[in-house]
């Protein structure tokens, strides 16, 4: 493939050198140039790989691709584009041969839901036959094939090749998350969604690396809705319209207002032996009962934004109704089968905001006793284990601190300090320090009706300790626990 082929939907200035360049490799990273590549020089918070044009070309590199002025090595073309991540984007979409053309792709973007909704939309897509790959904060997913994933969206180059994996292994769709970092820093640049999906709006990642202001964020949130065909939103979020702002793509809602398309209606909370979920009526834009076997009001959102989703696809009605029975997301409210007298679960909650969130949806079910065991990760904002501290013990019954992941600190001192939040309210606590001996705390000391969460690893399988990651899955400690004791499943 040539250069100016790679080039030829973006505007560009030939510094110096040829277009017509046979490309053997697209790299960003310096370190992976071989012969005959073309090197990407992309601006980054921390490093400007500009910097690394030298070493880029000593190991290969033919071609560079630049968006500011740089001095020019001899015999190597010198490509000058306004935005550099916008050109990789552009140009991986042409490298493996424009993918998401050969697929449906659905773009979930929000500051909650977009993990869980992903897994729904997926599960309801697969129940049909049609077969969707998946790129989300956990792990992406291609076919029977799971791959760990660094951010919530990969950069675009890998975006691209996920894409052509998919196709490769014979997928129809794909459903992703697509962060506001995402959206900013052109990582989903290069393609058009089919389905680009709004769940809600709170202020997050809002910092020096990541958004000025919350205005900067929701901003950057839009840009999904300037790129999609179809946009399915959210119609009940109080900032609907600063999404909606220069929207290019037609329009659908779900919620629970008159006006949504997709209405729910006649909402209750389910608790069958153990298991927790919500009941409502769908209406409007379809008209059918829906049962979800995952708690919490926004468990309405999700499915509703899942069902919105998949009309689309005309999959059938039972299929979905069949799906949203049987969902279950990793680490994301998860119940753990244990037995009928109490409900076990596991979720990622890992700060106050989530935490609280999380108890106070619980609070609905009204638990015989409610049961929070967390942990807080070391190496990080002391405040946090304040705060989370604070909220378990103003929220559950009784608390159980133990350990997450200490990293570089003494276990005991970040127990310490959640103590010190646990006593600013009126909650009753019990400190466990070895984290699978706090979950047979919680197990043996259980009481009918009781919902018992284990809060802070959720889909994570390690525990990090001095630099070292320790395999720890929650759900095998508590089978080796069941095992231990058979009794505990009566």
């Amino acid at each position: 493939m040539t250069l100016r082929e790679l080039l030829k939907d973006l505007d560009y200035e030939v510094a110096a050198g040829s277009a017509d360049n046979e490309v053997s490799a697209l790299v960003y990273d310096s370190r992976k140039v071989t012969a005959n590549a073309v090197f990407v020089c992309i601006s980054g918070s921390v490093r400007d790989s500009h910097e690394f044009i030298p070493a880029a070309v000593a190991k290969g590199a033919a071609s560079v691709i630049v968006e500011r002025d740089v001095e020019f090595l001899p015999d190597v073309t010198y490509i000058k584009v306004r935005n550099s991540r916008r050109a990789l984007a552009y140009m991986s979409a042409a490298w493996f041969g424009h993918p998401a053309e050969r697929l449906k792709t659905i773009g979930i973007t929000g500051t909650k839901g977009k993990t869980t909704t992903t897994y729904m939309v997926k599960s309801i897509l697969e129940s049909a036959g049609i077969p969707t790959g998946l790129i989300r904060t956990i792990a992406s997913a291609v076919g029977d094939e799971r791959i760990p994933a660094a951010n919530t969206t990969p950069e675009s180059y890998r975006v691209q090749e996920l894409f052509a994996r998919m196709v490769d292994a014979g997928l129809s769709a794909v459903v992703m998350e697509v962060s506001s970092q995402a959206l900013m820093l052109e990582r989903v640049s290069g393609f058009t969604f089919d389905i680009g999906v709004f769940t809600n709006l709170e202020p997050d990642h809002i910092g020096e690396h990541e958004h000025r202001d919350f205005a900067d964020y929701m901003h950057c949130k839009s840009l999904l809705f300037r790129q999609c065909k179809k946009g399915i939103f959210n119609g009940d979020d109080a900032h609907l319209a600063g999404i909606l702002a220069g929207h290019t793509c037609e329009v659908e809602t779900f919620g629970y207002g008159e006006s949504c398309d997709f209405k729910a209606e006649g909402v209750s909370l389910k608790r069958d032996h153990g298991a927790l979920g919500v009941r409502y009526h769908v209406a409007n834009a379809a008209d059918f009962d829906v049962e979800v076997n995952v708690p919490g009001s926004f468990s309405v959102y999700n499915s509703l934004t899942a069902i919105a989703v998949c009309r689309h696809f005309g999959v059938p009605q039972e299929k979905i109704c069949g799906a949203l029975r049987s969902v279950s997301v990793k680490g994301r409210i998860e119940i753990v089968p244990v037995t009928k007298r109490y409900t076990l679960m596991i979720d990622y909650a890992h700060n106050a905001m989530s935490l609280e969130s999380l108890l106070r949806t619980l609070r609905e079910y009204e638990p015989k006793r409610l049961v929070c065991l967390f942990g807080c990760g070391g190496n990080r904002a002391r405040s946090r284990r304040y705060e989370m501290g604070e909220v378990s013990s103003r929220l559950a019954d009784l608390t159980v601190v133990t350990s997450d992941n200490p990293r570089d600190e003494e276990p005991e001192a970040i127990i310490a300090d959640i103590l010190e939040g646990v006593r600013r309210a009126d909650g009753a606590s019990v400190t466990i320090p070895d984290r699978k001996e706090a979950i047979r705390y919680c197990m043996e000391h259980a009481k009918d009706g009781d919902i018992v969460v284990l809060a802070g690893k959720g889909h994570e399988d390690y525990q990090e300790i001095r630099g070292e990651k320790h395999h720890m899955d929650e759900r095998e400690l508590i089978a080796d626990i069941i095992r231990e004791n058979p009794e505990l499943r009566l």
